[in-house]
């Protein structure tokens, strides 16, 4: 098994902490933005087997785990953009490959649409990321988390597909307990505030076809949070984008089914010989 490590260092002024492990070209992994997320939470399952072929990167985002526990309200998403760049700077990275579920998806998909990509992106992975979102009891269960342990059970329903999940209360504890760390709640919870009548201007979804570099759009057969075939409607917008399916796994593929999803990265991070 991999050894994996934690580092914790001032990134930009700011608190960063992030899982390394492996080596060779660098991989960047970029967790989900549910309550309770983290890089351990969100990766812990692929981590190891990742990092026989790849030099791992996997920050807590700014806001979750052992991170600053910060919010831009102007900015949210670009500020956590700019972090996860100045780490790759920190770190001496200048080219890699990414890969983010859920949030961490969204990001990525955000940042190389934009006018000017701050990410040193080679190739990509959009794991439940992107397309449309449904509106039902799932998404009001991650929306309207009240910091109770029942309320994580809820959240952990929500995202898998398997009842073994929900059911483990030692695995749900995991993630309560990260959930109300000290501002932890609160940074997820404030980055979601809107004054009365507020519009953002941040909304709609990214212009897929200005995305360039190789992407991958991964979706969970059985996703209670987007709706089935999102992700060939979304690849098939890119230039250089493909999707894949992975049977009997939900909005955390990675987690439910480690070892397709390893499988579904290797092959497209090594594809073209440019690993």
């Amino acid at each position: 098994m991999a050894d994996i490590q934690r580092r914790t260092e001032r990134v930009g002024g700011l608190e960063t902490s992030w899982l390394e492990a492996g080596s060779g070209q660098p991989l960047v992994l970029l967790h989900g933005g549910e309550f309770g997320a983290s890089a351990e939470l969100g990766w812990e399952t692929v981590i190891p087997a990742l990092a026989r072929h790849y030099r791992v990167i996997a920050p807590d985002v700014l806001g979750f785990g052992h991170s600053a526990k910060v919010v831009d309200f102007v900015d949210g998403r670009g500020f956590r953009i700019r972090n996860i760049a100045d780490l790759c700077a920190h770190l001496g990275i200048e080219r890699a490959h990414f890969a983010g579920n859920s949030m961490g998806a969204v990001m990525l998909l955000v940042d190389q649409a934009s006018d000017a990509p701050q990410l040193p992106v080679q190739r990509m992975a959009a794991l439940c990321g992107g397309g449309e979102i449904l509106s039902n009891e799932f998404m009001g269960a991650l929306l309207d988390y009240d910091a109770t342990f029942e309320g994580m059970r809820a959240i952990v329903h929500a995202l898998f597909h398997g009842d073994a999940w929900a059911a483990d209360d030692d695995y749900v504890q995991r993630r309560y307990e990260s959930s109300i760390a000290p501002g932890a709640w609160e940074s997820v919870a404030s980055a979601r505030f809107r004054r009365p009548g507020h519009t953002s201007s941040g909304g709609g979804e990214p212009a897929y076809e200005r995305i360039k570099v190789p992407t991958l759009v991964i979706e969970g057969e059985h996703d209670k949070l987007k709706p089935p075939g999102w992700a060939a409607g979304v690849a098939a917008r890119m230039p250089n984008g493909r999707s894949a399916v992975v049977a009997g796994a939900g909005h955390c593929p990675q987690l439910e089914q480690p070892d397709e999803v390893v499988r579904l990265l290797v092959e497209h991070f090594d594809e073209g010989g440019d690993a």
